[in-house]
């Protein structure tokens, strides 16, 4: 049984993933996620990265037909992450911050304003997972959430392979062990990417990965409960 100890207060950065948040551009995915979060933040400090999903992946698939280098290609995912996190801001009435930072340094002034902070992307060669993990190394976090579109971390894609196996406990180095098989590129729909892993590895900071489809997971892995899989 996956168990973390329930405490107070505590600093959260919550990835939401894209391809949890925006399969497709619907403003309820949006407002189940404000809901969620806003209750989340009555008691803790809380953060969150959005990634790009779907519309981010076609956008990222025409520049590539039109020749765009792999930098180029980032900052198109990484302005689609922001158009997200703007989105998202969007659903908050008043909790959020009102500008998605563009750095870690504005993200950790942000948070000093009571506000939920919510940001995309940062720069060309970070995922949204690798920013997530930075920004929790950055701001101290005390738990770091990421949410997918399956429910937890498997042995292989769970989509393509009927004999992956969830794994509902695993410590740092296996998870970049699993990752680094994984290839890191715009647009990749990866359970979490290696610079993320490492980060989480070096920083010693409780990861755990919950069916994003269903928002409120994310009080049931803050509340400690058997759910997704837990990386510490």
């Amino acid at each position: 049984m996956i168990h973390l100890r329930h405490r107070i207060a505590m600093r959260i950065v919550i990835k939401v993933g894209g391809s949890a948040i925006a399969p497709s551009l619907e403003a309820r995915r949006f407002r189940g996620y404000a809901e969620v979060i806003k209750s989340l933040a009555k008691d803790h400090t809380v953060l969150v990265v959005v990634g790009g999903g779907t519309p981010a992946r076609e956008y990222i698939n025409v520049s590539k037909e039109l020749k765009a280098s792999n930098a180029l290609r980032d900052l198109i995912g990484i302005g689609v992450s922001r158009l997200n996190a703007r989105l998202l801001i969007s659903a908050m009435d008043d909790a959020a911050y009102p500008e998605p930072p563009h750095d870690y340094q504005e993200a950790n002034l942000a948070m000093y304003s009571g506000k939920i902070v919510i940001m995309g992307g940062v720069q060309p060669g970070q995922t949204t997972d690798a920013v997530a993990a930075i920004l929790a190394e950055y701001v101290h976090a005390d738990l770091l959430i990421r949410t997918t579109s399956v429910d937890g971390v498997y042995t292989a894609d769970p989509r393509v392979d009927k004999d992956a196996r969830k794994i509902d406990r695993m410590t740092p180095q296996e998870l970049l062990e699993l990752v680094t098989k994984m290839e890191m590129t715009a647009g990749a729909n990866n359970i979490f990417d290696m610079l993320g892993a490492q980060i989480i590895k070096r920083s010693r900071i409780p990861m755990i990965v919950v069916n994003g489809h269903e928002p409120k997971n994310i009080i049931d892995a803050v509340n400690g409960k058997p759910i997704g899989t837990l990386i510490k």
